[in-house]
């Protein structure tokens, strides 16, 4: 089976002073490696074709028969990485929480250790017809997080 850590070093090593970055590599039973980049503006088809050819010269296809596919990260994919979700702050997100609370807001920072969203709640006051709007600035560890993606609204 290949090494997923030869691998990730070997797109490292390439994506090294370039706006890209590694977001995943996952390797199959049979070899079928699969990697996964971003950029902050966007990767095109011919950056990952550069990237596939590149990883294929590194590798000996004669030593282990492999499969490789290149790509980028789906606009509809959960976050994997600190750099996407601070590429996403000011958008709109979904973020589902372990504890089963779905939040849906603005995503304000992201730190080493935590992300803040910026969520709208409605509150009833004393009259039963009178509600009033208020942003919440919710702070939750990664640890805590199952998942955050860009939410796409149209």
């Amino acid at each position: 089976m290949m090494d997923r850590e030869l691998i990730k070093k070997t797109v490292t090593e390439k994506l090294e002073n370039t706006d890209y970055y590694l977001i995943d590599v996952k390797i199959s039973k049979d070899n079928d490696i699969k990697v996964e980049i971003d950029n902050d503006g966007g990767v095109s088809v011919d950056d990952c074709a550069m990237l596939s050819r590149y990883i294929e010269e590194q590798l000996d296809r004669e030593a282990e028969d492999y499969s490789l596919e290149v790509g980028s990260s789906g606009i509809t994919e959960p976050f994997k990485v600190l750099r996407q979700y601070r590429k996403n702050i000011g958008n709109e997100v979904e973020m589902m929480l372990k504890s089963g609370k779905k939040l849906t807001g603005i995503l304000e920072d992201a730190t080493e250790e935590a992300v803040t969203i910026a969520v709208k709640h409605k509150e009833q006051k004393k009259s039963a017809t009178e509600t009033v709007a208020l942003v919440l600035h919710l702070t939750y560890k990664y640890e805590d997080i199952k998942y955050t993606k860009y939410l796409i609204k149209f």
